[in-house]
């Protein structure tokens, strides 16, 4: 019996070694064809147009190492800084407003019982579903009305982008639902007021979810194209760097300017990845514990 069930161990412990070599070679392939992409990005930026001559060539690893397109980036002969410093303006006031906007609702809705909550929240679920574009046309008459399009862009996205901001409560009231209500209720009784507990009590528990909050109100208007073209179109102090890098490629030499936003794309994902990296931790906690309880 001891023998047997030995054996049975072995194999066992056999079968899980090669279940665990295919996977993981599975995950290696998968992993290099999700990152090829974006070498093959990082490796074109270091390509010099002058050098290698054009945009299309049938290797990946430049045969010389150049900074040329970085250079170019930075000289006068573009507005790359203006329209890099325009989506940082954007993504860090929306990620300071919305975090702001959507801590407060999330705790009034999570602390406080008041007549048509339950349809407030359903309300806003059920509004949430529904593409942002399909008002991309109201919103452009709109801010067209009072100013905020083309050069009047910037403050205009800013303005769509945290004026629904509270409809994005729910990952973050769930975090909160799981801070333990009886310490509201101790705070309370020795005369806090709700101001008071949100600030001193919540917030600081709460630090995951507001780092989660944020990196996710970030992320939007960084990545944004769609809608930012839309209202800073034919207006080219006002592009962000997502919109000035397509026009790039649709109005000028495409051969010549491939390279150039290749390094423009590199130098947009440096922040985004550092940010990731270092509140990472953060990030997943946000994720995992606003999960829990809805």
């Amino acid at each position: 019996m001891a023998k047997n069930t030995e054996k049975k161990t072995v194999s066992m412990k056999r079968r899980q070694r090669v279940g665990n070599f295919f996977s993981y070679l599975l995950l290696i392939v998968l992993s290099i064809i999700w990152l090829f992409p974006f070498f093959g990005i990082v490796m074109q930026s270091f390509r010099s147009y002058q050098t290698e001559f054009g945009g299309m060539v049938n290797y990946v690893i430049p045969k010389q190492f150049s900074l040329d397109n970085y250079k170019f980036l930075f000289s006068g002969e573009t507005n790359f800084l203006k329209w890099y410093m325009n989506t940082l303006i954007i993504a860090a006031a929306v990620a300071v407003l919305q975090t702001i906007i959507i801590i407060c609702t999330s705790y009034a809705l999570s602390r406080m019982r008041f007549k048509g909550r339950n349809f407030l929240m359903r309300f806003w679920l059920i509004l949430g579903m529904f593409p942002g574009f399909l008002t991309m046309i109201c919103l452009y008459f709109l801010l067209k009305t009072i100013g905020l399009t083309q050069q009047g862009a910037i403050p205009g996205l800013i303005l769509v982008s945290v004026a629904s901001s509270g409809m994005g409560y729910y990952v973050c009231k769930g975090y909160m639902d799981t801070v333990p209500k009886a310490l509201d209720e101790a705070a309370r009784i020795d005369g806090a007021s709700r101001a008071r507990i949100l600030f001193t009590m919540m917030l600081p528990m709460a630090k995951p979810i507001i780092i989660y909050t944020a990196l996710v109100s970030f992320m939007a208007p960084w990545c944004d194209y769609i809608f930012a073209s839309y209202i800073a179109f034919g207006h080219d102090s006002s592009y962000n760097v997502a919109v000035a890098l397509y026009r790039w490629m649709k109005v000028n030499d495409y051969q010549g300017f491939f390279t150039r936003f290749c390094a423009g794309g590199v130098l947009v994902a440096i922040p985004v990845t550092a940010l990731f990296m270092s509140l990472q931790k953060y990030y997943v906690e946000g994720v995992t514990g606003g999960a829990v309880k809805g």
